[in-house]
């Protein structure tokens, strides 16, 4: 009959609000700070009924205590006391730590709730609204579709999967948070979808370049994308920042896992499953992060773009900030000193003078100072303290810092710098002398080589220009597994290993594997461009070649062309104007390409097929089905790597033939 009310979060209150909910409620008590346990000690007038309670317990033996003391006898502790003592706190801490644990974890599923939602009106914003729009405006001919699908990517796919399944499911969740309190679960299973997050986060960069391109270029797309920002539902931002929210999403779950993870008891069956989901989202968050950081140092690099006036090779994404700020420049004649700009990049100082004008350029670029060679050293002077040396290949600098301690930074900074760059040029020698060590001239080809792995050079190993992932991208040699750039990796060689299939190989190999010389190259000493090929030269010595409608947009009319594919680069379709043009108007790289029918319409008859390869799709249409059939017969072998054959059509069909390999040439061509 005495035994206390249970004290319970599960217990149902007159509303049907949740625990957590009841929590929030409560009153805050005035005798502490702390808003969670004030809410924790204040939530129920049980509480007041069962400390009543055990105060009555617990009197009779507060009494005893002191009657000893009273009596004389020393004030041990006593048994029952300890005992009393110890059930206190037990029960104490129960009724503390148990409702600020739910209490936090219901808190952490909320604000994942809140942002998810907040979210979903972003991506709506982007999809339904930014590149609806824009799509349609494409669709009148006033700028290609193909920019807006560079430009959003797959940020549809992110959307739909946002706003049709984890938003509900998490909805759902929190509506039944009294008898399911759990998010792991949740995650675990919709998790593996953010993967493709990958395919928006690695198109990042392009696209953002893509987007500046075609708002200088389209006076439509630009007047569009102003026009949206200027609505109150973009909040005064622009199209980029909205276009960053997909990248920084996935580091916040990882965050907010992460947080969910430390409240969550180690016991707690949703633990399992929570650990399953974050080690997932961890991986996709590498990806992100990595974007934000690039994302950040390019508008870093477009200020500084924009403050030295339009100066070239600024913006690059292989350049990177290191430090930047105000110096003096003592000069080397006199005793006179003039203030001066530094910014130290990755690769090289810009030694700058300011301008005197409140907007547009604010410096002039007087000396560029690479690093490779450079030195830092501390100079002494009577008449000016503070000072160092910059020497580099184009000129050396006496500087002099406002302070001591900003004199310590910059040498600090500088030769942290030319570190970093000697350590990876020493990498760049050490990786070419392991591959020079490894294969040699006489196995060349023969075997397969050990790959050069991307992160171990900074830049080409023959040409030596650096590598950024925008306009100079890594490629390997097939034969020496050297890391080079796309202009030193234009050349095909079969390889023996590889059952002497054409491979993509460097200039070196190129000249090794197939016994030419450099002299065989044009007698300006400069090699012609891919595009450069006579199209008689490549005609006369082709596996195919002859007339085709091409187009790149089914909505667009056709166009005429010669095509060739020649023997010396069997793997490559050239699109001439004209049989007898010096010059290709473009190339297709047929490996890797699907080959596919095009449904039977006004526009497309039945000899009509494509080539598709993600984004990039080519429209043809043969003069009859039988040529349609040649050409698919090679290109067929082609897309696959495979070397194709002569195709040898019927006289009847085709009429007057160049060579017996080739379609003929219309009269009059």
């Amino acid at each position: 009959g005495n035994s206390p009310p249970r004290f319970s979060l599960a217990t149902k209150a007159s509303s049907d609000c949740s625990p957590a909910e009841r929590l929030i409620e409560a009153p805050v008590s005035p005798e502490r700070s702390d808003p969670v346990y004030s809410q924790t000690s204040s939530q129920d007038s049980r509480w007041h009924v069962w400390s009543g309670w055990w105060s009555e317990e617990v009197k009779g033996h507060t009494e005893f205590v002191e009657q000893e003391t009273d009596a004389g006898h020393l004030p041990a502790p006593s048994e029952t006391g300890k005992k009393v003592r110890e059930i206190t706190e037990e029960i104490t801490g129960c009724f503390q730590q148990e409702p600020i644990k739910e209490l936090k974890l219901y808190k952490i599923a909320s604000e994942l709730l809140q942002t998810e939602r907040a979210y979903v009106t972003r991506l709506h914003l982007l999809d339904q609204v930014f590149c609806a729009k824009l799509t349609e405006e494409a669709g009148k001919g006033t700028f290609p579709v193909e920019v807006v699908k560079g430009i959003f990517s797959n940020v549809g796919s992110i959307y739909t999967f946002h706003s049709q399944f984890l938003l509900p499911d998490l909805e759902t969740r929190m509506s039944q948070w009294d008898s399911t309190p759990r998010i792991g679960d949740i995650l675990a299973q919709l998790a593996p979808f953010l993967r493709m997050y990958a395919e928006y986060v690695k198109n990042f960069d392009s696209a953002m370049d893509l987007l500046k391109q075609w708002m200088e270029r389209s006076a439509q797309l630009n007047a569009i994308i102003q026009d949206i920002q200027s609505q109150e539902v973009c909040g005064n931002l622009t199209l980029q920042h909205h276009m960053l929210e997909p990248v920084q999403r996935v580091p916040r779950y990882e965050m907010l896992l992460k947080d969910y993870l430390k409240k969550l008891p180690e016991d707690d069956p949703d633990r399992s499953q929570a650990e399953k989901s974050l080690n997932i989202i961890s991986m996709a968050a590498t990806h992100s992060n990595t974007a934000i950081r690039k994302m950040e140092n390019l508008k870093k690099l477009m200020e500084i773009y924009e403050m030295l006036g339009g100066e070239e090779d600024i913006v690059n994404p292989s350049n990177e900030l290191i430090k930047e700020g105000q110096i003096l420049k003592l000069a080397a004649r006199n005793t006179s000193s003039m203030e001066r700009y530094l910014f130290l990049f990755n690769n090289m100082l810009l030694y700058c003078v300011p301008k005197f004008s409140l907007v547009g350029q604010r410096f002039t670029v007087r000396t560029r100072v690479g690093v490779e060679g450079m030195k830092v050293l501390e100079t002494s002077n009577d008449d000016y303290p503070h000072t160092f040396q910059v020497s580099g290949k184009e000129r050396t600098l006496e500087l002099q810092a406002s302070s001591e301690q900003d004199k310590e930074d910059w040498i600090k900074a500088f030769q942290k710098t030319i570190e970093i760059f000697q350590q990876k040029n020493e990498s760049f020698k050490s990786a070419s002398k392991e591959v020079v060590d490894e294969v040699s001239v006489k196995e060349l080809g023969k075997r397969a080589p050990r790959w050069i792995r991307d992160n171990e050079v900074t830049m080409c190993m023959k040409c030596k220009e650096p590598f950024n992932p925008l306009t100079r991208r890594r490629h390997h040699c097939r034969a020496c597994g050297y890391v080079v750039c796309y202009k030193c990796s234009d050349y095909k060689a079969s390889l023996r290993y590889d059952g002497n299939k054409l491979n993509k190989v460097c200039k070196d190999c190129y000249f090794i594997l197939t016994g030419r010389v450099d002299a065989e190259e044009p007698v300006s000493g400069k090699k012609r461009g891919i595009l450069e090929i006579e199209a008689a030269q490549v005609s006369g010595n082709s596996f195919l070649c002859g007339f085709l409608q091409y187009s790149t947009d089914r909505t667009k009319p056709c166009q005429r062309v010669w095509c060739v594919i020649p023997q010396h680069d069997a793997l490559v379709l050239y699109l001439y104007g004209a049989p007898q043009d010096v010059k290709a108007q473009c190339t297709i790289p047929l490996l890797g390409y699907q080959v596919e029918d095009v449904q039977r319409s006004v526009d497309h008859p039945p000899s009509s097929f494509r080539l598709r390869q993600s984004k990039s799709v080519h429209y043809f249409t043969a003069d009859t089905e039988e040529v349609k059939l040649r050409w698919l017969r090679v290109i067929c072998k082609a897309v696959i790597g495979e070397m194709p054959e002569c195709q040898t059509p019927d006289v009847g069909d085709v009429g007057d033939l160049a060579n017996g390999c080739h379609e003929g040439v219309p009269d009059g061509t």
